[in-house]
């Protein structure tokens, strides 16, 4: 995962979190359960006592693997599938037993489902022609519209006449022309390759907050939701794992599942040893020791406890740190890539344990880099957080 990524997340995250405690949410989700059955009778609970709340012109990202209720969820929201039990209330009216079509929000698929018909106008002007808006307000409507999204002049075109990235804009400006509270989108930018798909992830986030709305945003693609999120939510088997601001489900994720999903990960095997006056004493499984402050995460852990450090392949440094404790190892390179700016690199120590590192780009190191290079290296404590050990769902 990028630094600059990252750092935009954080950046983001911040502004989200001033936003958020001074706002009514918009939308809050309380309790929400809903189950399904199989062709063979099974049930599944797609999601389960699943809470939360979004403040106005929050970008909020639904992440997590394929069948972790994400999308289920959104269409809960949108009123595509009907409650088990819970509630879900936008701007404080609960709304879950109203139909599709009279809940506030509008939601853009991965497939656009634009009309093949009608010109791009008339894609966008539908919503308005349905609910029999007056003539002149729909043409002012929908050329503002237009001209948001970039398409001015493109009114007259048919569809089929439209790049992927010209026909996403129009679904977005078809959504947003009915001024919804609430922007769901699911997946809209799978399809895009991937250089349109960054431009459109750049655009999308400018777009929601020209205009003040609140995004639900579903995606798998985790840089994708670091770039662009204001708050993730990280679900699996139908639970939010960890839900906050991007930098913080980055470096200090709440579980291991968080930790694994979210970028790269190295996840190293450790014992809580001992605990007294505020500080935790972590031995990792070749002997080493670290001294940390005693933090929430091991709330309730007692010494003997499996633990796991987290860190990310840029913490890895090939130079010992000046300043500050730090974990030591050595081993051997087993797998280099070159990715322009940086080297990535697979280093398996003579304990047969793989780290994942992140190295910048320097000829002088090709050499030392090269597979089956030996070579020491460390890990700050500064960079490490501490796991404990579970089960993931």
């Amino acid at each position: 995962m990028s630094q600059q990524s990252v750092a935009t997340a954080a950046s983001a995250g911040q502004a989200d979190a001033a936003r958020a405690a001074s706002a009514s949410p918009v939308l809050e989700i309380r309790n929400a359960r809903k189950r399904f059955l199989t062709p063979d009778s099974r049930e599944i609970l797609a999601v389960d006592d699943v809470s939360i709340s979004i403040a106005p012109n929050e970008f909020v990202t639904l992440l997590g693997p394929s069948g972790c209720g994400k999308t289920t969820l959104l269409r809960l929201i949108a009123g595509f599938d009907d409650l088990d039990s819970g509630e879900i209330r936008i701007d404080g009216r609960d709304v879950a037993s109203w139909p599709a079509h009279q809940r506030p929000v509008n939601t853009v698929f991965q497939k656009y489902a634009l009309f093949p018909h009608l010109s791009v106008a008339r894609n966008v002007a539908y919503s308005l022609e349905v609910a029999r808006a007056p003539r002149d307000e729909v043409k002012e409507r929908v050329e503002a519209m237009l001209e948001l999204v970039g398409l001015t002049g493109y009114g007259n075109r048919q569809i089929n006449e439209l790049s992927g990235g010209q026909q996403q804009r129009v679904a977005l400006a078809r959504a947003l022309v009915a001024r919804p509270r609430i922007l769901l989108l699911d997946e809209p930018l799978s399809a895009l390759d991937r250089g349109l798909r960054s431009k459109m992830q750049h655009e999308l986030k400018a777009l929601q907050n020209e205009l003040g709305i609140s995004f639900v945003f579903v995606t798998h693609d985790q840089e994708e939701a670091l770039t662009m999120s204001d708050r993730i939510a990280v679900l699996g088997q139908g639970k939010i794992q960890h839900i906050g601001a991007p930098e913080t489900l980055y470096r200090k994720p709440r579980n291991v599942f968080t930790a694994r999903f979210l970028g790269e990960s190295n996840l190293l095997a450790a014992t809580l040893k001992a605990r007294d006056a505020g500080a935790d004493t972590i031995e990792l499984f070749d002997g080493q020791t670290l001294q940390f402050a005693s933090s929430e995460a091991l709330s309730g852990a007692q010494p003997g406890q499996a633990l796991q450090l987290l860190s990310r392949p840029e913490d890895i440094t090939l130079a010992e740190p000046a300043q500050g404790p730090a974990l030591a190892f050595h081993g051997r390179v087993r797998q280099q890539l070159f990715i322009g700016s940086h080297y990535r690199l697979v280093i398996e120590t003579d304990d047969d344990i793989s780290f994942n590192a992140t190295v910048d780009a320097d000829e002088q190191l090709a050499e030392t880099l090269a597979v089956g290079a030996q070579l020491a290296f460390w890990i700050p404590q500064s960079r490490l957080h501490c796991l404990v050990e579970e089960e993931a769902p």
